[in-house]
């Protein structure tokens, strides 16, 4: 009998929709199954034709065992086409545990060791995919992101892995013989095109992410039917908005970009990123900014360093000092705004004497202006103390401009949402999977890997090596 049964709600395909239309060979994505009846029965059957579901689809199907994929977009791989820009980020060199958010940040370490960046680099080098760093260990295609897309559906073919797109699924239930409890399980799917048997299912739907693209919440309420915990789900790898009147004076400057380093302070044990932000028509982007958001939680600030190479104190002192040997009679000084003796060998010091060398009167939104966009500096003189001369700040006013400066504590209004967001942050509780399988820990046969699950990747590869990884693990035991 049928216990655990769940009407999903998914609406089937209109009519028009059916048969779906695939990018696959006829004979290997089969679009119709009223004819297929003796080809119901599946040893594995894996929802999500996306990087992880492909990915485990082939290490199953690999090891001989009957694989169908099922997809409800017409084409598997969308996620893919459009990442890294149409070149698909597909790995990061670096990857390391610490990488990753989770609220049990040892959950992915099995799955990383297991299957590594080298690992899939093989992979790509063995379908002869020319690739290249950009930086920070970040891998691209030469090419586009097809390239990826066409290599795991090589694989697919050569697994014997069936794939079958357009195919919507309604329900799914776990069948429990009650006279034999100790029988193996297994389930049963409903869908749009028919009814399907299997002795495992691996659910790899992904997150909310790019919601344009067709995500849903269908992994995260297949957890929770089987009973499953699902940590709180977020917009990760996104633009921040900001309040009203900062956005004021900063929308205009939309286009600006700023290296900066970014970090939320409020955050346990927060990492920093050095990267570029950009100001946008709603409020903050760029990588740093992105890579800061999968740490950001309502209602907390971020802290941004605009000169992470400088020292703003040391440059003011530096033009004010030329201000005061400028005037007639005046003897060099050689000590800081707060009364420390000056490394006259400091670049910052040379640098500053050298380009204020002209100026008498020196206002704090030129010197800025030589270390920040102009258009910047003077919203940010506007937002934080109207520019004047130098040398009629007092010690205290200084400091603030340095705060400011270096400590820029900002707390943003929200985020961009699931629209503009890359990936989500939180899913499937770890504590209810098996790290070394990714196997429902009391429900035997059912799988979740990927971005459904509560492990969340920083900007750079790192969430493709997630989909390789927790895939493989998966992939070897169903």
């Amino acid at each position: 009998m049928i216990i655990s049964s769940f009407a999903l709600g998914i609406l089937p395909a209109p009519a028009a929709l059916l048969p779906a239309v695939c990018l696959l060979p006829p004979a290997f994505c089969l679009l119709s199954c009223c004819t297929l009846s003796s080809m119901h029965e599946w040893d594995v059957i894996v929802i999500g034709g996306g990087a992880a579901g492909l990915f485990c689809a082939i290490e199953a199907g690999q090891r001989g065992r009957k694989v169908l994929v099922i997809e409800h977009a017409d084409r598997a791989g969308k996620k893919i086409a459009i990442s890294g820009g149409g070149r698909c980020n597909f790995t990061n060199t670096g990857t390391s545990p610490d990488n990753f958010v989770s609220r049990n940040p040892h959950f992915c370490k099995s799955a990383l060791a297991r299957y590594t960046p080298a690992d899939f680099i093989a992979l790509v080098e063995k379908h002869g995919i020319a690739y290249h760093e950009k930086k920070l260990g970040q891998l691209f295609c030469d090419g586009s992101s097809q390239q990826i897309i066409d290599m795991l559906l090589r694989e697919c073919r050569d697994a014997s892995v069936e794939i079958r797109c357009g195919c919507e699924v309604r329900s799914v239930a776990q069948n429990i013989n009650r006279h034999e409890p100790s029988a193996e399980r297994s389930f049963t799917l409903q869908t749009n095109q028919g009814t399907f048997h299997s002795s495992s299912v691996v659910i790899a739907t992904g997150g909310l992410s790019i919601a344009p693209l067709g995500a849903t919440d269908f992994g995260y309420r297949i957890a929770r039917q089987f009973g499953l915990r699902i940590e709180e789900t977020r917009a990760g790898l996104v633009p921040l908005t900001l309040p009203a009147e900062i956005l004021k004076a900063l929308a205009p400057l939309s286009g600006v970009s700023i290296d900066a380093l970014v970090t939320c302070p409020d955050s346990p044990s927060p990492p920093s990123f050095r990267e570029n932000i950009l100001i946008t028509h709603r409020g903050l982007s760029g990588p740093a900014i992105l890579q800061v958001s999968n740490y950001w939680r309502p209602g907390e600030s971020i802290s941004i360093n605009l000169l992470p190479d400088e020292d703003v104190l040391e440059i003011i002192s530096a033009a004010r000092m030329i201000e005061s040997d400028s005037a007639p009679g005046s003897a060099p000084n050689y000590r800081t705004a707060n009364g420390s003796e000056r490394d006259k060998d400091s670049t910052s010091w040379w640098n500053a004497t050298k380009t204020s060398a002209h100026s008498s009167r020196i206002e704090l939104v030129n010197l800025l202006s030589r270390y920040l966009p102009r258009r910047f500096a003077q919203a940010w003189c506007d937002l934080y103390g109207a520019s004047r001369p130098l040398k009629t700040y007092n010690a205290k006013e200084l400091q603030e401009i340095a705060d400011n400066i270096h400590r820029l504590e900002l707390t943003p209004a929200g985020t961009e949402g699931f629209r503009k967001a890359e990936v989500t942050v939180g899913g499937v509780s770890t504590a209810d999977l098996s790290s070394q399988t990714m196997e429902a820990r009391r429900v035997p046969g059912l799988y979740f890997i990927g971005e459904v699950v509560d492990v969340t990747g920083q900007l750079g590869g790192y969430n493709f090596q997630w989909a390789w990884s927790s895939a493989f693990a998966a992939g070897q035991v169903v």
